[in-house]
């Protein structure tokens, strides 16, 4: 998959994405996304989602000291956050069978051309 295909699903399942992970700092969070084979993920991108579920109460923060530099900022799920990450599992779950029924079901004729669904 390209780069830039896996890089525009991700803007759209990045909140989550990052509520999938539990506690953890900025980049540790990014590093988590690209372990799992995402690609780099900008902090452009990735600090304003954070913002934006820190804002909806979904997420809490705290900041830590580091050994390896300034202090940490640690995001950790609230109620609220566990209570969503859970309807936004199951409603994964959902949209990934309908995108492979659509997916899995499709045919190429041989000449090429799309076929039709089944």
């Amino acid at each position: 998959m390209s780069g830039n295909m896996r890089q525009h699903w991700l803007h759209g399942f990045l909140d989550v994405c990052l509520l999938a992970h539990g506690r953890d700092y900025g980049r540790g969070l990014a590093e988590r996304l690209a372990e799992a084979g995402f690609d780099e993920v900008p902090g452009g991108t990735l600090y304003p989602a954070l913002l934006r579920l820190e804002k909806q109460a979904l997420v809490r923060t705290e900041r830590e000291a580091s050994a390896s530099g300034p202090p940490r900022k640690y995001y950790e799920l609230t109620d609220l956050g566990y209570a969503t990450m859970r309807e936004r599992q199951e409603a994964w779950q959902q949209f990934r069978a309908a995108m492979s029924t659509v997916v899995e079901t499709s045919s190429c004729a041989p000449n090429g051309q799309a076929g039709r669904l089944r």
